[in-house]
């Protein structure tokens, strides 16, 4: 008698499931892919470039913005290549295109001509550790996504340039760098600096091979070290490759 009982409150129970969702169905709607990103105060086209893992000069041209890449806080940039620009608006973007670098270009000439002249490009240049710590974790693609190198550090040590070019960015806008420096080396190659304790050049300002740049810290992070990354056509490489052998 007691076994039928059983039996019946089993039977009960597994016909009373229907009324919940199957797990098969409690699946979250697919994430919508980024498609623009507003500008804010501190932002540089390199550093939003940076972010998404684009080359600046890709979203530079998405965006039809010239040299020096001017942009201003609250401007939409597209991430993107659009299509839907070449459908109806071609007469009104061929038109309205043309006059944003004009417009833009008429104040700032004076300071932005005399950056790229006296900024030579980098062509080939031999590149050099930014720290003298130990390297304790290495580049990776897999599910622990290390886009460079993690190098041990005490707090205030120096943190140095890994080959001659221009800062373009420095400030903590972007998560999880904490104290960001990043230099333009050629028209490949840029290279970043991250956790910094203290920044010791600013944006806009030319760099030697070597020159001390920074001081290694904690920010952004729970651990003293310098995080170096290395981007060839803002695609993450392997700084191995291009570092020299200790």
């Amino acid at each position: 008698m007691i076994n039928i009982l059983i039996a019946f409150l089993v039977l009960s129970a597994c016909s009373s499931a229907p009324h919940h969702a199957p797990v098969a169905d409690r699946r979250q709607p697919p994430s919508d892919k980024l498609t623009h990103h507003v500008v804010s105060k501190g932002e540089t086209m390199f550093s939003i470039a940076w972010r998404y893992g684009i080359d600046y000069k890709t979203l530079a041209r998405y965006n039809g913005i010239a040299r020096p890449y001017t942009i201003y806080p609250g401007q939409r940039l597209r991430l993107h290549s659009s299509r839907v620009t070449y459908k109806s608006p071609v007469k009104s973007v061929t038109k309205t295109a043309p006059k944003t670098p004009v417009s833009r270009s008429k104040t700032p000439t004076k300071t932005v001509v005399k950056k790229p002249s006296s900024a030579p490009s980098y062509s080939s240049f031999k590149w050099r550790w930014p720290a003298k710590g130990k390297l304790i974790n290495g580049f990776s693609t897999s599910k622990g996504l290390n886009k460079g190198v993690d190098i041990a550090g005490r707090l205030g040590e120096s943190v140095s340039a890994a080959g001659p070019g221009v800062v373009v960015y420095a400030g903590n806008g972007l998560r999880g760098y904490g104290n960001l420096l990043i230099i333009k080396h050629n028209e490949k190659f840029l290279s970043a600096y991250a956790h910094n304790h203290r920044l010791l050049v600013a944006e806009g300002n030319q760099i030697k091979a070597g020159q001390k740049i920074a001081e290694i810290g904690s920010s952004g992070t729970d651990q003293t070290k310098l995080h170096f990354e290395i981007r060839r056509d803002g695609k993450p490489v392997d700084p191995l490759r291009y570092l020299p052998k200790r």
